[in-house]
Order: structure tokens, then sequence, then C-alpha cells
């Protein structure tokens, strides 16, 4: 899929007789995510490289749509997980339902927040991206609206009316399709339940500076508040790959300072470091326990956060150095500019 997708996304922006691009789910939902479960059957079968190639591809792809030169439209009616964020949030616009679900639930499977979430999670205020990629908190339609990741919310029995509207206007120009789009939003705000209306307190835990102080802060907050939002929170924590949240904590905070071509290749790294299984095996551990087996039981390794040293942690973000393949894009071609001089 994403080999075709690659292929049709090059072909319509050289093509001037497309202005626009509308990607939509073909059930009941928009996307659920790259098939990580064929990645954890190669890497056991010793094909970790054909499990890297995928990656390289999907990342590839992520790139050109987040430097796409047609108007780009996602329409993000049902789930939105893992993989499928990366087909639509580095698009023009993303199109919230009432039906909308998202999360980037990588720590649960050893692995790290990729398809460059680590740009597009950073960019959230008040650490609100750290919280959803180390806990793979879900949102709904209202909540993507409210905080940024949704450009619009259109109710999905108006989505058929609304691709008709867009595919009549024979235009490229971003102002009209933001225009039109809006005739067909509602107004909406998040649920009495949405972890929005806590922001403040999510950007006192997750906001401090390690993954170790974040745990200890919803702790304490734990030991000493009746709201059950904090022992929730911290039995996510507790639950997931503890190499994975240092190595999401980081990926997040670096990405802040980065663009997302530098994401893109960075995540590529801790990437086949999890298929590699170069300095732990709680991807496959991860995938067995969520995926195959479905026992719910992973057991991790390392099984704390203590160890996880710092060195392990900056080798793992190091360029590599084991005859590995970097993630190489077409940064100069479609940005003008060259890795090594790059500007936010």
């Amino acid at each position: 899929m994403i080999d075709r997708l690659l292929e049709l996304y090059v072909k319509w922006e050289n093509d001037k007789h497309v202005r626009m691009v509308i990607l939509a789910g073909a059930g009941r939902g928009f996307c659920a995510g790259g098939d990580v479960a064929t990645v954890y059957h190669l890497g056991k079968a010793g094909q970790q490289e054909r499990g890297n190639a995928f990656f390289y591809k999907e990342y590839h792809l992520n790139y050109i749509l987040g430097t796409y030169k047609k108007i780009h439209v996602a329409l993000l009616d049902g789930i939105c997980m893992g993989g499928g964020n990366g087909i639509s949030m580095h698009g023009k616009f993303r199109v919230a339902t009432e039906n909308t679900l998202f999360a980037m639930p990588e720590t649960a499977i050893g692995l790290h927040p990729d398809v460059g979430a680590s740009y597009f999670l950073s960019r959230l205020r008040g650490h609100l991206g750290e919280y959803l990629g180390l806990t793979g908190t879900r949102l709904d339609g209202a909540d993507l609206l409210s905080c940024g990741l949704a450009t619009h919310f259109v109710p999905s029995q108006r989505l058929a009316d609304l691709e008709d509207r867009l595919g009549g206007l024979n235009t490229g120009d971003a102002g009209v399709v933001g225009t039109a789009i809006d005739e067909f939003c509602d107004v909406v705000y998040p649920g009495d339940k949405s972890p929005l209306h806590r922001r403040d307190v999510i950007a006192e835990c997750f906001g401090k500076e390690t993954v170790e102080e974040i745990v200890e802060t919803l702790e304490a907050k734990a030991a000493s508040s009746d709201d059950e939002w904090f022992s929730e929170t911290l039995a996510i924590m507790k639950k997931v790959s503890p190499i994975s949240l240092k190595v999401t904590l980081r990926s997040i905070r670096q990405g802040k300072q980065e663009s997302l071509f530098q994401c893109l290749e960075r995540e590529y790294r801790l990437s086949v470091h999890a298929v590699n299984a170069t300095h732990s095996t709680d991807f496959y551990e991860g995938c067995r326990a969520l995926l195959v087996d479905k026992d719910n039981k992973p057991q991790w390794n390392p099984p704390t956060l203590a160890g996880v040293t710092t060195e392990t942690v900056d080798d793992i973000f190091a360029p590599f150095h084991r005859g590995e393949k970097e993630l190489k894009l077409p940064v100069q071609q479609r940005e003008g500019r060259s890795m090594s001089r790059s500007r936010l």
C-alpha cells in the first residue's frame, strides 16, 4: 500500500490537472496504523532488513506528504492511529468527525511514536505531546480540533456532500478550500472526560525533565489526591516498555527543535534499533504480548527505568555505526536546502 501511495502521490503532484488530493478510509476507520505484526514475523524469521525497508518507505511517504505541493485533505472518520497519523497529520487539512479516534500507542509494544510524531506531538502546547506519546492516550474528534491536530470538525453524515463540494472547486487555493470545508463544520467542544480539561496538571507532570521525575510526580499526586486520573496514568506508565518511555521522551523533546525531515531521519534510527533488537527485544515482546499471543503480559527487558542507562539511550539516538543504512530523504530536491544547513 505504501509503494502504491508513493507512486500515486508523486504522479498527482506532477499532474497539472490535479489540484487537490482527498484521502479517506475504505472501511469503518481511516487507518489503524502500519502492519507491525508483519514486521514482527519478518524479524523473528531473521529478515530484519525487510522490516526496516518497510519503515524506510513509510517515512519517505510521510515526508512527501509533509512537503506536498498540492492541497491535501484527510477525512479522519474512525480510527486514526500510528501510521494513519503519518499519512494525515502532515497534510494541509485534517477533518475530524464524531467517529474519530486518535492515538499513538507505540510505547505499549516496545516501539516509539514514529511517522513524524516527534514533529507534530512536540508542537502541542503544555507538554500535551509528551503525555500522548508516553501513555498512548486516545483523543476523539472534538479533542483533535481543540488541540490543533485537526483543522476542522465535520459530522460524518456530511462527508459525502463535502467531498462533492471539494471535487467541484477546481482550485489549488488553500484559502478557498478551507472556506469550503468551513461550510460543513459543526462547533464542538471536548467532552466532560476529555484529558484536555487537565492541561495544567498534564503540564505539571509531563513537563518534568526525566521519565523518572514524571513517574515520581504522578506517584506523589496519586497518594495525595482522590482524582483517579493520577493512579490510572501512573498504571499506564508502569505497564509499557521502560526503554520505549525514555526513547519517546527524548525523541519528542528533540523534535521541538527539528524540522520534519530531521525528525523522520532520527525516528528511523530508533525504529531500526528496535527491529534489529540492538539494545532490547522489547519490540518483539510487545508485539507478541499485544498482537500475536495477546496475553497482554509483556516481560520487558530491561524491566525497569533504572535499567535503561543514559549510555544506551545515547547510542540509540547516535548516527548508525554498525553498518546500518541511514534514511536519506529528498530534502534538497523538495525544500531546496541541504541537511547540513537546514533551518526550522
